[in-house]
Formats: structure tokens, C-alpha cells, sequence
């Protein structure tokens, strides 16, 4: 038997619990992976209480998106991986019924890459959805060049700093934005070429003086809401915004031309294999280089993933929540 994370109901942290079921065979094409640890993502908060853009099916609702492990056994016709082979999960996209919130799972075995020899279990199990959505939104969808100046909001959450390191890892300069000048010393030391504290000084006129008044040629908006349009002001005009935020769930008009604007979600790109590839290979190469570190904040069992939700909504840890099982 296996245990796996639960919930049949919608609600708090509390909702969650672990059931012992079957350990599940890999069909043909398929891999088992021994889930060593997992990552609390806000989507898994937004799934549990109910309020995520996709339908989650009651009772028996299971989570998570993103994790680490081993290859335990593989289906027929499966090739290129092999029991006890460390990998990294890269997409889950049926998490209400084979999330990764478990000690075994079998996913498409298109589904898992090699896990960077740089990285622990606790860093492996952090970096797939941070990484993959800040390289997906600014190099696959804005086309992000060397030189590009980068206005990255809500810079200290998990993609956030990815994408500061993103950024730095092509040659662009990312510009920082947080609320809290708090923050500012943090930000810097992820790479952020200069920080903007909306608590303290106005976006548009810090934007502005930092490049010489022409505006960021990137807006990357992991908030979205109406507070979007600030942004805008502080883009050139034929700038590129990429959205990629759900943390304000207000309607929210998309800007008009000249600029060009997108639209992002992960699974966008990580069910297309060939940016699975290059996603891999750049991250392979930053971890390698240091330029790639990610963060993890609390480290906790699985026994306690209730209080992994109750801290990843609490926003008060730097670095994400990991549960090792």
C-alpha cells in the first residue's frame, strides 16, 4: 500500500488527509516514480478550497503539480529511463486524480526529466513550476534578448525570483518590484538590478529613471487584477507584457496595442516536449553554473502537509514550502 494525500471536501488546510491505496502499475508508455519530495504551490491552495479554474471532482480529490524522485518501474515500450534513475515530474495536469502529493504516482514517462546533479531532493522538488513558467513566459512567449530590461511584479514570490535569475542567466537586466521595501536587500541579492518598493516611491517614475525614460521592454505581471495597468504606464510602447499571475483574480481589461500582450499558463508549454527539452537544458546549465538556485523555505513531513498549506498561505516564509516523504 502507498499513502497519498486526500481531500473530500472544500476548505482550509484541515480538509487534507492521508489514505493508504494500491500502489499503482505503469501502463505501457508509463512510469512509476517513488515521490521523494513534493512542493506546495498556490494552485494546490486554490484546488483544495475549491476556487481553481479547472474542476476538481469530490470525494477522493488529490494535489500537487510538481515533485522528485526516482524511477521505480516502467510500462511496456518505455525507453530512455530506467528503474533508479533520479527525476524531476514536469507536468501533471490531471492532479485532482494522480497528483503528486504521494508516495508513489505513474505518469507518461514524456512526463519526467533527469534531475540536475547540482541539486538536493528538497531544491530538485522546488524547481520545476518557478523555473519553468519564469523561462516559458519570458523567453518561449516575450523573446527575451540580452539587454532586455525586464519589470518582473510580486519579485519576491517563487517565480518572481526565478525569473530574476532567468533574466540574468540571458543577459537581460531584471527590474525588481515588490510592495515592501522590506524586500529590497533580498531581491538584490537574487540578482535584481535595481528594486522598486511601491510602499516607498512611485513605479513609473522609478521605472523611468532607471532606463533613462524609455520604460522596461518586458513587463512580466505574476499579480494580474486591475493593478495591471500601472504596469502598462511603465512599459515602452511597443513593449511586450506576459501575464502569468492569478493572485488577483479582479477582471482586468488586457492593454491595447502597440503593446504586445500574452496570456500564460504553464501547462502551455510543459506538454509541448520539444520546450520541455530546452526548459531542461536551460535549467541543466544554470544549476550547473550557480546562475539557477532555488529557494526552499520550510521543510516539512507529510504528516504535517496541512501546516505546509496553512504556512504557504500565510505568505511569511522566504522560499518554498517542501514536504520529504
Amino acid at each position: 500500500m502507498a499513502r497519498v494525500v486526500v481531500f473530500d471536501q472544500f476548505g482550509g488546510p484541515d480538509v487534507l488527509h492521508i489514505i493508504d491505496e494500491p500502489v499503482p502499475q505503469p501502463a505501457a508508455g508509463e512510469v512509476r516514480v517513488r515521490v521523494e519530495a513534493f512542493a506546495v504551490n498556490p494552485l494546490d491552495a486554490m484546488m483544495r478550497a475549491g476556487s481553481s479554474p479547472a474542476p476538481v471532482s469530490l470525494p477522493g480529490a488529490r494535489l500537487g503539480v510538481e515533485g522528485t524522485g526516482t524511477i521505480d518501474a516502467v510500462g511496456s515500450g518505455v525507453t530512455g529511463v530506467q528503474p533508479g534513475d533520479p527525476i524531476i515530474i514536469t507536468a501533471v495536469p490531471d492532479a485532482a486524480v494522480n497528483g503528486s502529493y504521494a508516495e508513489y504516482l505513474t505518469v507518461p514517462a514524456s512526463r519526467v526529466i533527469p534531475r540536475p546533479a547540482g541539486l538536493d531532493v528538497r531544491q530538485a522538488a522546488a524547481i520545476w513550476v518557478a523555473y519553468s513558467t519564469a523561462y516559458g513566459a519570458l523567453v518561449e512567449k516575450a523573446g527575451m534578448r540580452p539587454g532586455d530590461r525586464v519589470l518582473v511584479n510580486a519579485a519576491s514570490g517563487g517565480v518572481g525570483r526565478a525569473a530574476i535569475q532567468v533574466a540574468n542567466q540571458v543577459g537581460a537586466v531584471p527590474i525588481a518590484v515588490t510592495r515592501n521595501a522590506t524586500k529590497e536587500a533580498e531581491l538584490l541579492s537574487f540578482g535584481a538590478a535595481s528594486v522598486i518598493a511601491t510602499d516607498r516611491e512611485d513605479l513609473l517614475e522609478a521605472v523611468l529613471d532607471f532606463t533613462g525614460g524609455s520604460g522596461a521592454d518586458i513587463v512580466l505581471d505574476l499579480v494580474n487584477g486591475p493593478g495591471q495597468r500601472e504596469l502598462v504606464t511603465a512599459a515602452r510602447p511597443d513593449a511586450v507584457m506576459v501575464a502569468a499571475g492569478f493572485l488577483d483574480l479582479r477582471p482586468t481589461t488586457p492593454p491595447e496595442a502597440p503593446l504586445t500582450f500574452h496570456r500564460y499558463r504553464g501547462f502551455e508549454h510543459t506538454l509541448d516536449s520539444a520546450v520541455v527539452r530546452r526548459m531542461a537544458a536551460f535549467m541543466e546549465a544554470g544549476v550547473r553554473l550557480g546562475s539557477l538556485v532555488p529557494t526552499v523555505g520550510t521543510v516539512l513531513s507529510m504528516d504535517d502537509v496541512a501546516e505546509a498549506h496553512r504556512q504557504l498561505e500565510a505568505g511569511t516564509g522566504a522560499g518554498k514550502t517542501v514536504v520529504v516523504i
